[in-house]
């Protein structure tokens, strides 16, 4: 496992290429040993700690392009601030329904932040290990909890 004690419970990683292409609950993956191995365990020790906000791991996630340009708004988002599913939609010229199913299929859920997308009267969705409440731990590890009052 690349990390042991975090607020959704033991994160495994599969890499291929030197880059991550998916973080996994409760599964150590492929990703075992090595300089990858070691970046991943610190930087997501150091975020569940509260002393990392931007993680400079290599990724790879699988998708069509407009996956890709999802991907690379989620990563936009500052720590601690949230975007709603219609904001995205907006910023990427597409139904809030394709944003909710693009943050359902993200392979690399925390390292590319779904969890700082909220529905417009809530919380949403969340596909990582723990559903909403471990979203509403990441929010609170990340300072937005005030968000959800």
């Amino acid at each position: 496992m690349i990390c042991t004690s975090s607020v959704v419970g033991p994160i495994g990683a599969n890499a291929q290429d030197g880059a991550i292409t998916q973080l996994l609950w409760d599964d150590p993956g492929n990703l075992t040993s090595g300089p990858l191995y070691e970046q991943a365990t610190a930087e997501l020790t150091a975020y569940f700690a509260g002393d990392l906000q931007d993680f400079t791991l290599p990724l790879a996630p699988r998708g069509s392009d407009f996956q890709q340009r999802f991907y690379a708004a989620l990563c936009a988002i500052p720590f601690g601030e949230t975007r709603t599913y219609g904001d995205l939609a907006k910023e990427l010229n597409v139904s809030a329904q394709a944003i909710g199913q693009a943050c359902g299929a993200n392979p690399i859920a925390i390292l590319i932040p779904c969890h700082r997308v909220l529905a417009a009267d809530g919380l949403g969705g969340f596909s990582g290990a723990g559903g909403v409440e471990a979203k509403v731990e990441l929010l609170k590890l990340e300072g937005a909890a005030g968000l959800l009052i």
